[in-house]
């Protein structure tokens, strides 16, 4: 009986390396065609998000502001983060500016699990998103419990959006 389990075993185990090397593969060829990836105009309409991978964690999504319908103050000056409670922070101009950090694929095939800045009140919230339709996003900010939170359905912007000035190259 043992010899037998073994003789099932070896071939088994000399096939894993190259299974987990395909899985991988796939997991990361699967995350660059995520169609959750790209620029995405707010709510509003007033800015976009460029959703990308993060660069600390291959397995989520962050995103920052990439366009704005407005980038200047009244005064002429590039916007920045005025309400942010941090003093040291209102200095950061909003161009360019990271609002959307750690979402995490769920099982359901949305995001959940990370954060979304308002740099209009300079507050943050539990953040989810979930690809409603091809070219809609559907972002929910929430404290504590994602029922009582609040979402919001964003479009795709145009491949050829400007990015604004201070805005990072696009994401690979």
């Amino acid at each position: 009986m043992r010899q037998r389990l073994l003789a099932f075993a070896r071939p088994v185990a000399r096939a894993l390396p190259a299974l987990f090397v395909g899985l991988v593969a796939m997991s990361t060829s699967s995350q660059a065609a995520r169609p959750e990836l790209g620029v995405w105009y707010n709510d509003s309409g007033e800015g976009a998000v460029e959703v990308y991978i993060c660069a600390d964690n291959a397995n989520r999504l962050c995103g920052r502001i990439v366009w704005l319908k407005d980038p200047l103050n009244a005064e002429g000056v590039p916007k920045h983060d005025r309400y942010n409670p941090k003093p040291e922070n209102q200095a950061r101009p909003i161009c360019g500016l990271q609002i959307l950090g750690n979402l995490g694929l769920m099982s359901d095939g949305g995001f959940d699990g990370g954060w979304i800045y308002d740099p209009k009140t300079g507050k943050q919230y539990s953040s989810a998103l979930v690809l409603a339709a091809k070219d809609q996003l559907t972002v929910t900010g929430y404290l504590g419990v994602k029922m009582l939170g609040k979402s919001f359905a964003w479009r795709r912007a145009p491949a050829d959006l400007p990015r604004c000035e201070g805005a990072p190259p696009p994401a690979q």
